[in-house]
């Protein structure tokens, strides 16, 4: 039930409208729940840090088809006997000099490794994207299932506090049957431990409710206190069914729609390109640079330094070199590059088998669970239909002592099982075939 929960997509519109309302009990609805539970998740935070991550790769990627450009101005003073910049003559004096330079350079060919990194950097992105909707996606699911959770352990407990209730009511009208001496001590004694053990159901369920309402609020990263609870939505299984489509055609809309098998598919491409940008390392390369270069000396042929402006004027020199790197032998770093390389194509293939392996398991298992949850269902209400009946009779029949005590708690326990089989049997059913609806991406509703 629980797998099967977690695979249905953002029900919120169409499954609960119930949900939407603003409580003044300060209580949480469905939407609610899932829009806090997205703010507050941390690993969805760190999926939409890595895709930013991924678009500052692309761009670099991008700006490796630009040339490069920059400049960069050093001053110092030397003593003692060194070479005189202007004059090139040995000289013993402090000399004083400032250099300003320029230099770019472009690559005009590197065996394509440009451009596939490009390509490479465009598919991660696109599939960290896929990641942080696949994020929200789990996110969103195991908020629901919570919630759910939360709805079930609330329906259990008044089912519990309604059969305390029957107890109560009998055991107050036995003791006095008992005290007229109309009944014997054994039917009080007998209605005594009932109450007892549907007590003790009530604080197991109370304990349940609290266990479900803790899970969902450190899900949300919200702080837990008696007061945090839930609207629960009305769900009903009207008009719901598995209908005739089969496990293969739900498996065939639903690899076209989900996130996780397009993220898988893309990273195959993904690793196919560093397939490319490692075997490019085999290539030779050709760039172009060009460089300028200027300088200031303190100490010139005149008796005087040479203005700043007419000093660097002079002594300007500019060059510009073509570059061609033949790779002979790299130490085995390009083959082992290269086989790198194709060790992760092959694990992101296996990753794309592993995914759509586990969403077919998923989908044989939602189906077979929706066929078994609707067959569970219809019997749980047949089921309860005859016990309730039963129990009432039961309940006519003791208290005009045609049957003991032990007979009377025998039929309450009979329909409360009944009942609570029931609560789980209709939850199972409704979103069992939400599950199918969410494969095949039929609207959400009831």
């Amino acid at each position: 039930m629980k797998k099967q929960v977690l695979l249905i997509m953002l029900l919120i519109p169409g499954l609960f409208p119930v949900a939407f309302a603003q409580d003044n009990s300060g209580k949480l609805t469905l939407e609610q729940s899932v829009e806090i539970a997205l703010d507050n998740n941390l690993n969805l935070k760190r999926s939409e840090l890595n895709l930013i991550g991924s678009e500052a790769n692309l761009l670099e990627s991008k700006g490796q088809m630009l040339p490069s450009f920059s400049m960069g101005v050093s001053s110092g003073f030397r003593w003692g006997r060194s070479i005189n910049p202007v004059t090139n003559d040995f000289e013993s004096r402090r000399i004083g000099n400032v250099n300003i330079s320029g230099n770019s350079s472009l690559p005009i060919y590197s065996g394509g490794r440009v451009r596939n990194s490009i390509q490479q950097s465009k598919l991660n992105v696109e599939v960290n994207r896929l990641n942080v909707e696949t994020s929200k996606n789990d996110i969103t699911l195991n908020t629901i299932n919570l919630f759910i959770n939360v709805a079930f352990s609330m329906e259990q407990l008044n089912i519990a506090k309604s059969q305390l209730k029957t107890s109560i009511d009998q055991l107050k009208r036995t003791t006095s049957l008992v005290m007229a001496g109309a009944l014997p001590k054994a039917d009080q004694l007998d209605l005594e431990a009932q109450k007892a053990t549907n007590e003790l159901e009530v604080i197991n369920s109370e304990n349940n409710l609290r266990i479900a309402k803790l899970n969902l609020s450190q899900a949300l990263q919200l702080p837990f206190n008696d007061s945090f609870g839930i609207i629960v939505p009305d769900v009903g299984v009207e008009g719901l069914e598995i209908g005739s489509v089969g496990v293969g055609e739900v498996y065939g809309i639903a690899e076209t729609r989900l996130p996780q098998i397009k993220a898988a598919e893309l990273a195959v491409k993904s690793a196919e390109y560093g397939v490319k940008i490692a075997q490019g390392g085999y290539a030779p390369s050709l760039s172009l640079s060009a460089n300028v270069f200027s300088n200031y000396v303190d100490q010139s042929t005149f008796m005087t330094p040479d203005p700043l402006l007419q000093q660097f004027e002079n002594n300007l020199s500019q060059s510009a070199n073509i570059g061609l790197s033949i790779p002979v032998f790299s130490n085995f770093r390009n083959k082992a590059s290269v086989q790198r390389a194709r060790v992760q194509k092959r694990l992101s293939e296996i990753q794309e088998m592993e995914a759509r392996n586990l969403l077919r398991q998923d989908i044989e298992s939602a189906y077979t669970s929706a066929y078994a949850a609707e067959q569970s269902y219809r019997s749980s209400l047949i089921r309860v239909e005859a016990l309730g009946e039963s129990f009432r009779m039961s309940q006519q029949r003791f208290e005009v002592g045609a049957i003991n005590a032990v007979d009377f708690q025998v039929a309450q326990n009979n329909l409360f099982n009944a009942e609570a089989d029931l609560v789980t049997a209709k939850y199972q059913f409704v979103f069992s075939v939400k599950v199918l609806d969410f494969y095949l991406g039929n609207p959400l509703t009831l």
